[in-house]
């Protein structure tokens, strides 16, 4: 094992999370000296004199920030100033203190949110500022977007080591399944099996199926995760993916067999398809900290399926 965790004081957040909760797992297995996961009520990042204080009593040497405020195309609809700022200030105020306290490294989360609405296939890096991100979206990828320039600036300027990561679409165990905040896999398992269960005829899903996702199973996503808090110390952002994608209409056949739902299908076409097509370049966690998914899709959906039926419930 890497002498690289020894005397690490980590701080995480947002470990109470879906992700946070994976990334804290594999930080423990790493027996690094300390890791601090403290939950919304005992560091509220909104506050900077909080934030302040939690960094002077604790004293981590690095910092992954995991904690956002997120959800799916409703939530995003309802919800674009509080997404904005929450992200925002967060961030914000969360890598300036930091940067005060002598934090050794800071490991940023971005968003696929955050690529332009048309950004050529599959997404590059270096396309991310290439154009305005799709518009449901927009807010939420855009405040996590200022955070990247905000490390960047910051590495320039003060030789912070701030590193950002995108990674895209995730699915899991242990997900959100609330119907008004939950991303699309969860949704649509819970809209099959609970339409199973009370015998219902169809379906009714969002827009017209026709858009494309990438997603990646959220253990794979702790694990590069981990490794990049290790083994990346670049200024240039880096996609977290498996590098396929996936229309929504086979998607949505997929959980509904999968599920045994034997109903109908229907489309709403005046709700909004949201981004037209997500499929990430991934070369670049490979080369640069050696990270390639190894969970394949069918493998994951089932392990989600599985645990919804048998652990959310």
């Amino acid at each position: 094992m890497s002498g690289f965790w020894s005397d690490k004081r980590v701080l995480l957040t947002g470990g109470g999370g879906f992700l946070g909760g994976f990334i804290r797992e594999r930080l423990e297995r790493k027996n690094p000296a300390a890791v601090f996961a403290p939950r919304a009520k005992e560091l509220d990042l909104r506050d900077a004199a909080a934030t302040r204080a939690y960094l002077a009593a604790n004293k981590p040497n690095l910092i992954i920030h995991a904690a956002a405020v997120v959800g799916g195309i409703g939530a995003n609809r309802k919800h674009p100033g509080r997404f904005f700022y929450e992200n925002a200030i967060m961030g914000i105020q969360l890598i300036e203190e930091s940067r005060l306290a002598g934090v050794d490294k800071f490991v940023q989360l971005g968003t696929i949110c955050a690529y332009p609405k048309h950004a050529p296939i599959p997404f590059r890096e270096e396309e991310l500022w290439n154009g305005y991100p799709e518009e449901t979206n927009a807010p939420y990828g855009v405040a996590k977007k200022a955070l990247l320039v905000q490390l960047q600036s910051y590495r320039d300027e003060y030789g912070f080591n701030g590193i950002f990561l995108l990674p895209v679409n995730l699915y899991g165990p242990r997900d959100n399944f609330d119907l008004e905040s939950s991303h699309v896999i969860p949704a649509l398992i819970r809209k099959f099996v609970e339409a199973k269960e009370r015998g219902e005829e169809s379906v009714v899903l969002w827009g017209d199926g026709s858009p494309t996702r990438e997603f990646l199973y959220v253990e794979d996503a702790a694990d590069g995760i981990v490794a990049a808090a290790e083994k990346y110390n670049g200024i240039d952002p880096v996609n977290l993916g498996r590098g396929e994608e996936i229309a929504i209409r086979d998607l949505a056949e997929i959980i509904k067999a999968k599920t045994a739902y034997t109903g109908n299908i229907v489309w709403d076409t005046s709700q909004p398809n949201g981004q037209p097509r997500r499929k990430l370049d991934v070369s670049r966690a490979e080369r640069e900290f050696g990270f390639r998914a190894p969970t394949d899709f069918n493998t994951g959906l089932a392990k989600t399926i599985d645990w919804y039926i048998n652990s959310a419930r």
